[in-house]
């Protein structure tokens, strides 16, 4: 074993990995997207063997780069795109139907009839997160009742249910390991954040059998070794972690009230809160920031659901403009007659968690210019990370960082 890490992230559009020397500098990275589709309206699906052949193609490419043989990996990392559910069958690793993504809605009605009958105070409580397509517990009641033959064939337990690092786990293990960390966990409706531990009447309410689910270990724990036939030698896998508590690490947020905000399609936010969970009384979430030696660090959690998505719209379907000119097109609007674009265009996120609502445009004259959407697009960012970050300073009740 040599100084290098090989760290594979599998994010919603991309799988990339990253080797890592002695130095914790970065060696070398490879990407390859992940194809999205949608079969119905609202619905998002990937395929899970393409998910793992883009992995596996980025590792190899990312270690032939660096010049360096999977002999000399001290480890493997796993950080990935959290909520997205994976079935497959036990005896013969092959995925069952194709995975269901995090912003999949298809189970929208589902969540507001289980809202309506009450229960969503009890899952609050126990799991820091509400009753929302977003979370994988829907997905999963989803998928049992309609692939013929799944629920009773779970029962049996002849089906494994993972979260993507599970799958990755099972697929790099040759399918020995069949595992998760704790903040994957935490993040399918599934998981007492509490007690740590999968809870017995969640699992009821969503009718999920707990023959499928995956061991829960800490977020730095041994999940098994690769094949060596895989990577070129057996490399230990020694963490695991969603992709936003990853970044939450990476920016070095250790102490309680510091925060991490990234941007992309999406924003998500995280403010670690120590060993308190903090209740959220702003319809934010409870989280699992990582746990370490069994013990959980928490954090609230925030969203704002079209960040880069926004101007996508404005360029891929309106076609109002080329990426190069952004930056000129909204410092030529006129910031006087202010253009307000509401990106809600698959419903609203933190501080609201409306999946109904949809977008808008205010302040549209008969001289409103291309221009002028674009600052509205921008400062549409702005406007709903403030919220967010004022939202999750109250629950806090103390300074952040």
């Amino acid at each position: 074993m040599g100084p290098y890490i090989l760290v594979i992230d599998q994010s919603t559009t991309t799988s990339r990995a990253f080797v890592f020397g002695g130095d914790q500098q970065i060696v070398s990275t490879a990407r390859m997207d992940v194809t999205q589709h949608h079969p119905q309206p609202d619905w998002v699906e990937q395929v899970p063997e393409e998910i793992w052949a883009t992995c596996l193609w980025a590792c190899k490419a990312a270690l032939r780069q660096a010049g360096v043989e999977a002999g000399e990996l001290a480890a493997i990392g796993i950080a990935n795109q959290r909520s997205t559910i994976i079935m497959w069958d036990r005896a013969t690793g092959k995925a069952i139907g194709n995975a269901i993504v995090w912003r999949d809605q298809r189970t929208a009605a589902d969540c507001v009839a289980l809202n309506q009958a009450g229960h969503g105070a009890m899952v609050s409580h126990r799991t820091g997160l509400l009753i929302h397509p977003y979370f994988s517990a829907a997905k999963v009641t989803w998928l049992l009742d309609h692939v013929d033959g799944l629920r009773e064939r779970a029962e049996a337990g002849e089906v494994a249910l993972g979260t993507v690092d599970s799958f990755l786990i099972h697929k790099l293990t040759g399918g020995r390991v069949h595992a998760t960390d704790a903040t994957n966990a935490s993040q399918t409706t599934l998981f007492d954040i509490e007690t740590n531990a999968w809870d017995p009447e969640l699992l009821a309410l969503f009718k999920v059998p707990a023959t499928i689910l995956p061991e829960v270990r800490d977020s730095a724990d041994d999940f098994g070794a690769s094949e060596p036939s895989i990577l070129g030698a057996a490399v230990p896998i020694l963490g695991v972690i969603g992709n936003q508590q990853a970044a939450l690490i990476g920016q070095a947020c250790f102490a309680p009230g510091m925060m991490k905000s990234t941007y992309d399609e999406h924003c998500f936010a995280l403010l670690n809160t120590g060993s308190d969970i903090v209740r959220s009384r702003h319809r934010l979430l409870s989280t699992i920031a990582y746990r370490l030696d069994g013990k959980p660090t928490y954090a609230i959690e925030g969203a704002i659901v079209s960040v880069g998505g926004s101007l996508s719209w404005l360029h891929d379907d309106l076609e109002l403009f080329e990426w190069s000119q952004i930056e000129r097109l909204a410092e030529a609007s006129d910031g006087s007659k202010p253009i307000y674009l509401v990106p809600a265009f698959v419903g609203a996120g933190s501080g609201w968690q409306e999946g109904d609502a949809r977008g808008a445009v205010f302040g549209v004259t008969a001289g409103t210019k291309r221009r002028d959407l674009v600052r509205g697009a921008l400062e549409a960012v702005g406007y709903q990370s403030h919220d967010l970050m004022e939202a999750m300073r109250r629950d806090w009740g103390r300074n952040t960082e």
